[in-house]
């Protein structure tokens, strides 16, 4: 069988629009993900920060 001949089967085929789907699936779900660790990120970043403020600051006097 020859090169041709391997891609027609393949565009024919119902693998390839399904591996295409599923990646495309997969990098919405990646941005959807680091969209959300990144606004989680900052949102615990600032608690943090304030809480740190507003703890005393541990010298003696």
């Amino acid at each position: 069988m020859t090169f041709v001949n391997r891609v027609k089967n393949f565009l024919r085929s119902e693998d390839g629009p399904t591996a295409t789907e599923y990646a495309v699936m997969l990098a919405l779900i990646i941005i959807v993900a680091l969209g959300a660790i990144t606004g989680l990120g900052t949102t615990v970043d600032t608690i943090f920060t304030n809480v740190d403020s507003s703890l005393p600051t541990g010298s003696s006097s």
